[in-house]
């Protein structure tokens, strides 16, 4: 089976065409827990099969976590398969992509940026989780219907913390029980006006990432509606590069958001058998 590697800002991930295929999720599942991992598989942060179109898009997308757990979407995976989608002929310089969360609009801006509208929030509002004796407030989003969750948190010291001291407190608001579906953890340190640095623990990875597109999103649009931020042009610094996002705030309601960023081709071979 041939498969293409990407990554955007560090986010990778491995892509194969399911049109011809026609394997099934439960196929694709045990697909994406073998090569996704690091030691033993090709290694990445999910897997992305290329499904046939059902509701009048360009092509449809499943996406899968690195422990083969069906997500609802990925939005630095939605800019790479864009990037896929364009150079495999399945779409021209704008692409309509169906997702599990609902259809995604991808542009491509250049040969390797692309900008991709993530799903407007389903949910947003503010939480508290509990960690041990200390109370965490959290923006809470939902992007799309099924929606992503995402956890924002504020914490003005988080890339001054010990790396393993802040991965326990990651997984333990993760599964805090504010989050019914478990969530997708972003600590957000303020640099400057409309500049932030991030990172964000996510679900299925169970660990942190080096970018998170629809972490990025999420945060832009609590801190947007709380007015932290402007909503425009958001520069969020990741540990593997800096996404920039905008979004419409209308009237409170924050709508239209727009994600951009980087792709990269890593490699392209055959998956075979592993032990």
């Amino acid at each position: 089976m041939r498969f293409v590697k990407m990554h955007g800002a560090g986010n990778d991930f491995l892509i194969v065409d399911n049109r011809a295929l026609s394997l099934s999720e439960a196929e694709l599942s045990a697909l994406a827990l073998r090569y996704c991992a690091r030691h033993t598989g090709v290694g990445a942060d999910g897997l992305m099969a290329v499904q046939p179109a059902r509701y009048g898009g360009d092509y449809a997308m499943l996406f899968f976590n690195a422990d083969g757990s069906l997500g609802e979407m990925c939005g630095n995976g939605a800019r790479c398969i864009c990037r896929w989608g364009y150079e495999h002929g399945l779409a021209g310089q704008t692409q309509r992509v169906e997702t599990t969360a609902g259809l995604v609009t991808g542009e491509r801006i250049d040969e390797r940026r692309y900008r991709v509208r993530l799903n407007d929030p389903s949910v947003l509002d503010e939480r508290t989780a509990r960690v041990g004796d200390t109370a965490y407030p959290c923006r809470y989003a939902e992007l799309g219907d099924p929606g992503i969750p995402h956890a924002v948190v504020l914490l003005d010291d988080w890339d001054a913390r010990e790396p393993d001291r802040l991965r326990e407190l990651g997984r333990a608001l993760r599964f805090a029980p504010v989050f019914p579906k478990g969530a997708n953890v972003s600590f957000v340190r303020v640099l400057g006006p409309d500049r932030l640095k991030a990172v964000t623990f996510e679900r299925g990875v169970e660990d942190f990432t080096l970018a998170c597109g629809t972490g990025c999103g999420s945060i832009t649009a609590a801190l947007t509606k709380e007015g932290l931020v402007s909503g425009r042009d958001v520069a969020i610094e990741m540990p593997g590069g800096t996404l920039t996002v905008s979004v419409t705030n209308d009237a409170g309601r924050i709508r239209d958001i727009f994600l951009t960023g980087p792709t990269c081709v890593v490699c392209e071979g055959e998956l075979y058998e592993t032990d």
